[in-house]
């Protein structure tokens, strides 16, 4: 029996697109619809105009390919330059399906083909499927075919293989953490970016591209608009909704975010002028003072792209691509009152490939940085490094979810460690680049039997029958946060104070802060590791001083200390928290000599001045014993300024035992606040 020639016609036309082949742009195709073709050719031509360009402008190209692919889906050609337009814009992983079908319509595709095929599947973390595509990738020299130029080379491919095999290892044992994206009051549906935070979390300043820039200035190259610099404040449960900073951080060129200081009084700013320099912008009250360029030590002719402070602001982390690194871009550390020139920080941290978005943690020692070597699963991973024993040690992955096979740059953390922020193109995002917080989870519990069905709180291993107690977040950092207000005692006004950090072991002034001169607010980072004097002064005012001795490992903590400054008046008393004595003696420690050198520098400075020096206990051991030391411990501040220099007529001492506290002795904390050293004026 033999079917009827036009039912074997249908069956045969019916079973075509199974076997699927490239259809060209052609009349034999599509005649019955010459307008339609005309109008795609016409789409195809400016398209590839724009691809042609050297440089290739994908981002113009774009559009005009998809144009011309909804007229005709199966061109093998079309769909792999719009899956390379993909690959070159923002959204990368776009470009996996117009790929995929480009192999599929053309199964003698060359080996560039299978290149960029792989890099899509390599992009969506496909990695088995990404190795194979790989493996047909033969090496492609400089060659041009049909006017794409591409090279690739057998390191590019290797480097590409391992980077999949990284990808691999690090996926199968994931980073512990929350990813949530920042909301809309931060993001846009334009691309988001460069986030920076003050050390306490309560202020974040982004870069955007979205509608409403200053300029009004669109990109030439399809990005969106020109880049401003935008910030928003930490309400408590989310951030609130993010402003533009207007002139004169913001101009009419590019303006983007680099690094804030942790008091984030201070801001680095990144301009595209001059290959791309760094410039600094200082808080004045509640308005962003004219940014100014940073010195020749740090800008140069080449690329300065990001910068990080350290935590006393006196130092600079910044990366460039000056003569003389190890490859790309590399990371340099400054003084930035010092005349020394950058010191490259060397082959532990910098790479033959590019680093990028160095960041230096509150805690003075932990620095994170983007990187296209190491261990990277593709593109710019992050990675962190600490600098301990004269050495830094070697740079730690992230890993997975935190860091994706594409880039993954501009890395920030709170003080505390419990959150990062960086900015990411993910499924479910509101623009093309998004900022995303990060909350680092403890350690993994140990499971608990239950009789119930429920789900781990960690969505990175959910189980069932056995639940595991909730996931926490954890404090890492070894840094103690001080915070509060600066005000007048008698108005209380607020005031623009200068805070000084000592290091007590030494004497020295570590750094030198301010108060904000609107709101009287400060902030000031201090590592573990150190016994520091903060003394806080401003003209016309008595000196304030407190004291925190925090140990090595000492844990995160976050201090709120409001100041009142008092004015120089008979009967003010000023507690001096750097005097220090060994227990149940009167010989004071060498810690104590920066407070005393402020005492006499007070009294130097007001020949009038005369002072009455008080020395007070707790109420432990016997009330004589207490006041006998309490007398000498006063009498030996005295003897200390007579003998340099200041006539004994205009001090005296007292001691008063534990006969006046300022709390009750009803715990450890408070008899400390009770062992004190005081001054009281009582002339001036």
């Amino acid at each position: 029996m033999s079917f009827p020639r036009c039912l074997l016609l249908i069956l045969l036309s019916t079973a075509l697109p199974a076997a699927a082949q490239s259809i060209a742009f052609t009349k034999d195709n599509f005649g019955n619809n010459k307008d339609g073709l005309r109008e795609a050719n016409r789409e195809l031509k400016a398209g590839d105009d724009e691809y042609r360009a050297d440089p290739p402008r994908y981002a113009q190209a774009l559009p005009h390919f998809l144009a011309a692919q909804e007229f005709n889906p199966n061109n093998a050609a079309l769909n792999v330059k719009i899956g390379d337009c993909y690959l070159n814009s923002a959204s990368k992983t776009a470009a996996l399906p117009y790929l995929q079908k480009a192999a599929k319509l053309d199964v003698t595709a060359d080996a560039r083909t299978h290149y960029l095929l792989a890099r899509a599947l390599h992009l969506n973390a496909r990695w088995r499927e990404a190795l194979a595509e790989y493996q047909k990738a033969t090496p492609i020299g400089s060659n041009t075919r049909n006017g794409e130029a591409g090279t690739v080379t057998v390191n590019d491919l290797q480097r590409r293989v391992q980077e999949c095999l990284n990808g691999r290892q690090l996926m199968a044992h994931p980073t512990r953490v929350f990813i949530d994206n920042a909301g809309p009051q931060l993001n846009s549906p334009a691309s988001d970016y460069g986030p920076v935070v003050s050390a306490d979390e309560s202020t974040i300043l982004i870069t955007s591209r979205r509608e409403g820039s200053t300029g009004g200035k669109k990109d030439p190259e399809g990005n969106g608009y020109f880049e401003d610099i935008y910030q928003a404040t930490w309400n408590g449960q989310t951030w609130g909704k993010a402003t533009n900073l207007g002139a004169p951080v913001n101009t009419d060129d590019h303006n983007a975010t680099v690094g804030l200081a942790p008091d984030g009084q201070r801001m680095l700013v990144y301009v595209g002028t001059n290959g791309g320099d760094l410039l600094e912008t200082t808080l004045s009250g509640v308005a962003w003072d004219k940014p100014h360029r940073l010195n020749s030590r740090i800008n140069t002719s080449s690329h300065e792209t990001s910068a990080s402070y350290s935590p006393d602001a006196r130092y600079l982390y910044f990366v460039s691509d000056r003569a003389g690194g190890a490859g790309g871009s590399d990371i340099y550390k400054v003084d930035l009152d010092g005349k020394n020139q950058p010191v490259n920080l060397g082959a532990t941290i910098n790479t033959a490939y590019g680093e990028e978005g160095a960041f230096m943690a509150p805690d003075g020692k932990t620095l994170y940085f983007s990187s296209e070597g190491h261990n990277t699963m593709g593109g710019y991973d992050i990675f962190k490094s600490v600098f301990e024993n004269g050495k830094w040690s070697e740079p730690e992955n992230l890993g997975w979810p935190i860091n994706t096979p594409d880039d993954d740059v501009f890395f920030v953390t709170s003080a505390s460690g419990r959150h990062g922020y960086y900015s990411s193109d993910r499924p479910g995002g509101l623009g093309a680049k998004d900022i995303y917080r990060i909350t680092f989870l403890g350690p993994e519990k140990q499971p608990v039997l239950s009789e119930e069905d429920q789900l781990l709180a960690s969505r990175l291993n959910p189980v069932k029958q056995t639940v595991l107690a909730p996931a926490v977040a954890v404090a890492t950092a070894q840094v103690t946060i001080l915070k509060g207000t600066v005000t007048d005692n008698a108005t209380k006004q607020p005031l623009d104070a200068a805070i000084d950090l000592i290091d007590n072991a030494s004497g020295q002034t570590i750094a030198t802060f301010r108060s904000n001169a609107t709101s009287g607010k400060y902030l000031v980072s201090l590592p573990s590791g150190t016994n520091y004097g903060i003394v806080v002064r401003q003209e016309g005012y008595l000196f304030h001083s407190e004291n925190f001795d925090l140990p090595a490992g000492a844990a995160f903590a976050e201090v709120v200390k409001d100041i009142a400054l008092k004015r120089l008046e008979v009967g003010t008393t000023i507690v001096l928290r750097n005097i220090f004595f060994d227990t149940g003696k009167a010989t004071l420690r060498p810690e104590s000599t920066a407070e005393l050198e402020r005492l006499q520098k007070l009294l130097t400075e007001t020949p009038a001045l005369k002072l009455e020096m008080a020395g007070h206990t707790d109420d432990v051991g016997e009330a004589a014993m207490n006041q006998d030391l309490s007398k000498r411990r006063a009498q030996a501040v005295v003897t200390y300024l007579t003998q340099h220099g200041i006539a004994g007529a205009r001090l005296t001492a007292a001691g008063y035992g534990e006969t006046q506290p300022v709390v009750p002795n009803t715990s450890k904390a408070n008899r400390q606040l009770n062992r004190r050293t005081e001054f009281k004026v009582t002339a001036k």
